[in-house]
């Protein structure tokens, strides 16, 4: 595997002067040098940039398209040991006609010329009086510089020893087009669709250019780089800005600023194996492979080296929380929409006026009993159906003892307080445990008996139990089996840890009144604990902290959302966390903490075999009737052995 999958692309647009290719190649020349300073691999330039896109009649002059292909061969020549592959726009004669064309350069050959397939012929366009149309040539050869040259409107260009990098190429309106090329190239492999383009900028225009790429690149699962003609061209009539996209399934990595005066480039690190993941996993993408798509495509072979330490791209150390204050709190109002509707649905369906839920003062609990809360009001019931069950243990600390009261009474619902230190000494001398004894036991009973008071009590009261437990503690099996991991809905579960407190600021922000907000801020402020061990002795403070014992879980969410959204191996995701948490984590505690995660996601499999119903609202949902079909006693070796390798 290359690179980690990782292929840094260019786009750029140089300052031209019209039908000048000595002054054009050269600026070329000096965009390819930058690009090749900054490590890129795949750069493309505009289209028709070699002469200008704006000769118009010229274009039937034979000393223009003479001269272009002689720059075109000095481009290749200069190409020679140079590790890049770069894409120009020229006209080429070929046969009986003349056409617009991309050719793909890379160490001292042509790979292939590809030439335009929609001409557009409309308003400001006219090109349909100088270029024809690529539809009857698929597969053919023309000969440059005395060599044979595939030309055609079906080539796509393969790595050699890393198949999935694979290179299609549209050429301006191809994009607008109702079937652009690049869906077919995209079905038959292409991973990376390169556009140079000509689009004149007016009003508006550039907004809907960047959803069209934004759209193909999503539709496709590809990178997809566009370069337009910028300063230079003429302004008869029309006036480029020189507009550069690079796009990865959808998301936008680098944009330019439009237009400047110089020759500019932008440069982004695409990742190969993150689109991969996807079209593997969407099978309707495969389904393409034997319709009417599958054409016979020239396959060009390049080989460059592709190598970079840093990754040139944002790697977001919270990739489910949004770091835009606003798309935040959009999706936090969306993921408890989908909560409330879940819940909503399912008391419905039974038919129960009461749901219990166990209120610790903790996140989790407090998420569950604010939708709760919220779905009693979406159904138009009385809060007081809603049953929050205080039971104080050996670790329960004031603090978290005076939130879940002081919130269940601002909230309105009906608290029940039952102690659970009475019950589990007659269970410790049940079974012989010594109550000293703070082992795994000692937690567990807890656990167990708490969830049995729950479930009883909703028995009694024609109920249901809610569960509050969320994505994070599934994943890392940090939950007691038939205790806190069991229910009859859990409105949680899709919901990683680091969302959760997003989730709950963003409630006590907009859904509830000021006391309540007051706790609610004491509770985002409250560090994550079961509370199972009793607290310290000398302060009465919470001495058993979760992520002191697990780990952090901004980091188990990171190595989560990684391994299983895209199936990165240990090592990729360990690069990408250096990179991501540069500055806050070392080296070693984010090799220990991986390590713990995969051991324990192997490990807890058990548990999440049989999780309860609940509402998935991301990408990644661990229920075993949905998202992940794994089986319990499946080994990790392979995935720790790497990770002894970091």
């Amino acid at each position: 595997m290359i690179n980690n999958g990782f292929v840094r692309v260019a786009s750029a647009s140089p300052t031209i002067k019209v039908a000048d290719v000595d002054f054009n190649t050269n600026e070329i020349i000096k965009l390819i040098d930058d690009a090749v300073n900054k490590n890129v691999s795949i750069l493309v330039l505009p289209e028709l940039c070699i002469t200008g896109y704006t000769c118009a009649d010229l274009f039937f002059q034979e000393p223009l398209i003479r001269k272009s292909i002689e720059k075109l061969i000095l481009l290749k020549k200069y190409s020679t040991g140079k590790e890049i592959l770069f894409v120009v726009g020229i006209p080429i004669k070929y046969k009986n006609a003349l056409y617009n064309c991309a050719a793909t350069i890379s160490n001292g050959k042509i790979l292939g010329v590809v030439p335009k397939t929609y001409i557009p012929n409309y308003n400001e366009f006219y090109e349909q009086r100088w270029f024809s149309s690529s539809e009857t040539i698929t597969n053919d050869k023309i000969i440059i510089d005395g060599e044979d040259v595939p030309f055609g409107s079906s080539i796509l260009f393969k790595h050699t020893r890393y198949e999935d990098l694979c290179i299609g190429i549209d050429i301006c309106e191809d994009l607008w087009s109702p079937l652009p090329p690049s869906t077919v190239h995209a079905i038959n492999g292409a991973t990376i669709i390169l556009n140079p383009s000509a689009s004149n900028d007016l009003v508006g225009k550039s907004s809907y250019r960047k959803a069209l790429v934004s759209s193909q690149s999503a539709k496709t699962i590809t990178s997809y780089v566009y370069s337009s003609a910028g300063f230079g061209e003429s302004t008869t009539d029309v006036v480029f800005s020189g507009h550069c996209l690079i796009y990865e399934n959808g998301t936008k990595l680098k944009e330019n600023k439009r237009f400047q005066l110089e020759s500019n480039l932008i440069y982004s690190d695409i990742d190969i194996e993150k689109l991969m993941a996807d079209r593997i996993k969407m099978t309707s993408y495969s389904n393409h492979l034997t319709s009417r798509f599958d054409l016979q495509y020239q396959i060009v072979p390049f080989d460059l080296n592709i190598m970079q330490d840093k990754i040139d791209r944002y790697i977001d150390p919270q990739p489910f929380v949004p770091n835009n204050q606003k798309k935040r709190s959009k999706r936090c109002e969306e993921i408890f929409s989908i909560q409330t509707l879940g819940l909503a649905k399912r008391i419905k369906h039974i038919g129960c006026e009461k749901v219990v839920v166990g209120i610790s003062g903790g996140l989790d609990s407090t998420l569950a009993l604010l939708v709760c809360t919220m779905t009693y009001d979406l159904l138009g019931k009385d809060r007081k159906n809603i049953i929050g069950v205080t039971m104080p243990g050996f670790g329960t600390t004031d603090r978290t003892y005076n939130n879940a009261i002081s919130l269940m009474n601002h909230l309105g619902v009906t608290i029940k307080e039952i102690s659970i230190k009475q019950s589990c000494l007659v269970h410790f001398k049940d079974i012989g445990h010594d109550p000293t004894n703070h082992s795994t036991t000692y937690e567990n009973v807890q656990a167990r008996e708490r969830t049995q008071i729950l479930m009883d009590l909703s028995n009694k009261l024609n109920g249901i139990v809610i569960g509050t437990g969320d994505l994070s503690e599934m994943a890392l099996g940090w939950a007691t089996y038939n205790g806190d991991h069991m229910s009859m809905y859990s409105v949680n579960t899709t919901i990683p840890k680091t969302l959760v407190r997003y989730l709950v600021k963003w409630i006590s922000d907009y859904k509830v009144g000021e006391n309540a907000k007051a706790v609610l801020m004491d509770i985002l402020d409250t560090p994550v604990s079961p509370e199972l061990l009793p607290p310290d002795k000398n302060t009465g403070k919470i001495k058993q902290k979760t992520e002191e014992v697990v780990g952090p879980y901004e980091l188990h969410d990171f190595f989560l959302y990684n391994m299983l959204r895209f199936g990165f191996s240990p090592t990729k995701v360990y690069r990408l966390a250096l990179q991501a948490f540069d500055g806050k984590y070392s080296c070693d505690t984010i090799k220990k903490w991986i390590n713990t995660f995969y051991k324990r996601f192997f490990m807890q499999q058990f548990k999440r075999s049989c999780i309860p119903d609940g509402p998935k609202v991301g990408s990644i949902c661990l229920s075993p009737r949905g998202d992940l079909r794994m089986p319990s006693d499946a080994v990790s070796k392979i995935w720790l052995e790497e990770i002894e390798q970091l």
